[in-house]
């Protein structure tokens, strides 16, 4: 990788894991503790919640939700997942395909044959 960081356009998986480690390494000075990480896994799906609640859903906007962005909110909770995927030493794209095939396998027809998703 001889771009900065910055100029980037896009990732891979093992890219991304390893630019959150540097910068752990570098600016973070170390990881939070696992149980910590997941603690602040769960406060990032709750703000990303928020955003889609008042976005998608029925929920109106408070002023404190202004201005909030939903890729950002998506973007941090990547950033803690693959906290805690490097911390547990949990290869994200061997994992990622792994499931993908699990899905594949198993819904090969699943979701063709439900009747609540034809249009």
């Amino acid at each position: 990788m001889g771009e900065k960081e910055e100029d980037q356009k896009s990732v891979t998986i093992p890219e991304a894991q390893q630019l959150v480690d540097n910068w752990i390494k570098t600016i973070g000075v170390r990881y939070f503790s696992e149980l910590t990480n997941m603690a602040i896994l769960t406060e990032e799906v709750g703000e990303l919640a928020r955003i889609m609640a008042r976005t998608y859903g029925d929920q109106s906007f408070k002023k404190s939700d202004l201005g909030k962005d939903l890729g950002e909110e998506m973007a941090d909770v990547l950033w803690v997942l693959i906290c805690l995927a490097n911390q547990t030493g949990v290869d994200l794209n061997e994992a990622f395909l792994k499931s993908m095939d699990k899905k594949t396998q198993r819904d090969k027809t699943r979701h063709q044959n439900n009747s609540k998703l034809k249009s």
